[in-house]
């Protein structure tokens, strides 16, 4: 192919000569979020998390229970229930159904929402009976053998009419009463608020300690080291316990126990981050032009270890969660009426065989939640590496 000469540019055609310019290449950014949002798994635990926070701090306000208010003739209802529909010779129509643990029959209307406990005649304690009444209709509950049954007058059961979901209580009632979805709701608030507190001490704390040690070297960092091991060799249930002498069971118990020792596996990561990146010939140069221990370690070495840094705030937020939730099933955390997805797991395992699905919504919680930023630490350990999709 002939060149053109420079004498001849302005007899070629415009646009003859044009090359059309490569696309510009993704930045480093621009990579990391084609990554992660190649990695389902982790984009369905973004939503999740997102979910969560806002369910958490909006959902109360949306509801007309709060965690605290008991009513103790609704104790115990399920979160969806067989109805039963009894019309007398009025036309007059009573919808309601059976809670075969406690006994109690609980009228509802048509949509599903609970009207309130009805009240039938004197119980027959020798035989296990109960007579109830609507209008001119009579049934028996005879509850002297499973599965518990109602009776006509001539002996034969009343059969259901259909399910039900409980539009009053989405979630059902606990032993007191109370909605255990706004429960649910403020657990999550204190599990975030945990959650919260980790990854501002994770990062505050545990980031700089461990950058300040790895740069250091030497006698500082052989000093600053073992009173990470010390720290690490003390079981954090003691330290929730003395701090217990000190200040009341509860919530800043935890928070305090957390913040406290919660950071050293973080110091360790961010440690062994500085002590492979301070060798580098950009850490040279910089020194070389006399920027000072504090420039090099805020703008240099930190912002190139921020990738472990991240993947190691979403692995240690569920361990922090989870701790709360244990400290709490075992009495040591938050107090009544305030409640976490521990208190309320360890409140429905007195009543796990009567009543399971109390126990099932917090222990559903604390699991989806867990998986969730453990799926989003996978993820952005992927994204954030840039030779793992080479």
């Amino acid at each position: 192919m002939s060149q053109i000469s420079p004498q001849m540019w302005d007899k070629v055609p415009p646009g003859a000569a044009e090359v059309a310019p490569p696309p510009p290449a993704p930045t480093y950014g621009q990579d990391v979020r084609r990554r992660l949002w190649a990695n389902k798994p982790a984009v369905v635990s973004i939503g999740f998390i997102i979910a969560l926070v806002i369910a958490a701090f909006f959902g109360p306000m949306l509801s007309p229970h709060t965690y605290f208010a008991q009513e103790l003739k609704l104790a115990n209802i399920p979160p969806a229930f067989e109805t039963y529909t009894i019309t007398d010779s009025q036309g007059y129509t009573t919808r309601f159904f059976l809670n075969a643990s406690n006994f109690n029959l609980y009228q509802v209307d048509a949509e599903g929402h609970v009207l309130g406990l009805l009240r039938g005649g004197r119980k027959d304690i020798i035989r296990k009976r109960q007579p109830y009444t609507f209008g001119d209709t009579a049934l028996t509950l005879d509850y002297g053998q499973l599965p518990v049954r109602l009776l006509h007058e001539d002996g034969t059961p009343l059969l259901p009419s259909g399910w039900s979901w409980n539009h009053s209580y989405f979630f059902g009632t606990d032993q007191l009463g109370r909605d255990i979805l706004v429960r649910q709701l403020f657990g999550a608030r204190i599990s975030l608020t945990v959650a919260f507190v980790a990854t501002l001490v994770n990062f505050f704390v545990g980031v700089f300690y461990g950058g300040i040690a790895g740069y250091m070297g030497g006698k500082v960092d052989a000093v600053m080291m073992r009173i990470v091991e010390i720290i690490a060799t003390i079981p954090l249930t003691l330290y929730v316990v003395l701090l217990m002498v000190v200040f009341d069971s509860g919530l800043l118990s935890i928070i305090i126990a957390i913040g406290s020792v919660f950071w050293v596996d973080m110091a360790r990561i961010v440690r062994g981050q500085i002590l492979s990146l301070k060798s580098q010939d950009y850490v040279a140069a910089a020194r070389t032009m006399g920027a000072s221990p504090a420039r090099i370690l805020t703008r240099h070495l930190l912002p190139n270890s921020i990738g472990p840094i991240i993947v190691t705030l979403t692995m240690l937020i569920p361990s922090a969660i989870f701790i709360e939730s244990f400290m709490s099933f075992i009495g040591l955390g938050v107090t009544p009426p305030l409640a976490s997805w521990g208190s309320l797991t360890a409140e429905a395992v007195e009543t796990l065989r009567a009543y399971p699905h109390q126990l099932f919504f917090p222990a559903a919680a604390i699991s989806l939640t867990m998986f969730a930023f453990n799926f989003l630490g996978d993820g952005l350990r992927d994204a954030l590496d840039p030779k793992a999709n080479a």
